[in-house]
């Protein structure tokens, strides 16, 4: 049987939280480490709010109407996360705004975590089964293997999103 799916994106939490730590402590003069973390930080962090987007979120709000409202609010906490990732995507570890939209983009996602893991986790454990939430962490790492690793654009997961909630 498959791992409990709020297992999963704790795990997931938790390796984000490293990253973000060893980002915050490279220093000003660690371009190249920066860099690589920042690569880093965005793989994980884009097939996180992939499988999330597709698969938890989905199943939550379907298993869990009175959690509509937090569900579409952690859609929109992914939108700015998913820009923030395009933007620094694309930008050298040198540019002026590189370590000031990772700080941003750090601080946002930590924000995120910590919500869901001191209010909506505990939430959708207590409304959930052990089964279900096994059988929705099969889906999440069925998910895991096809999402993708780099930010795309936004617009095109915005417009997903936008048919999910409709």
């Amino acid at each position: 049987m498959s791992t409990d799916a709020i297992m999963q994106l704790k795990a997931d939490h938790k390796e984000l939280r490293r990253l973000f730590r060893d980002f915050t402590r490279a220093g000003d003069r660690a371009v190249k480490r920066k860099a690589d973390l920042i690569n880093r930080i965005l793989s994980l962090l884009t097939v996180h709010t992939f499988i999330e987007n597709e698969v938890m979120y989905p199943q939550v709000r379907a298993l869990l109407p009175d959690l509509e409202d937090e569900v579409l609010e952690s859609y929109e906490e992914h939108h700015v996360a998913d820009l923030l990732s395009m933007e620094l995507a694309g930008m050298p570890a040198t540019a002026e705004h590189f370590d000031a939209k990772a700080t941003v983009l750090i601080e946002s996602v930590s924000h995120h975590i910590e919500e869901e893991e001191k209010d909506w986790f505990p939430k959708v454990r207590a409304g959930l089964s052990r089964r279900q939430l096994q059988e929705i962490g099969g889906l999440l790492e069925e998910a895991r293997r096809k999402a993708p690793t780099k930010p795309s654009q936004p617009s095109a997961l915005k417009k997903t999103i936008d048919a999910v909630i409709a």
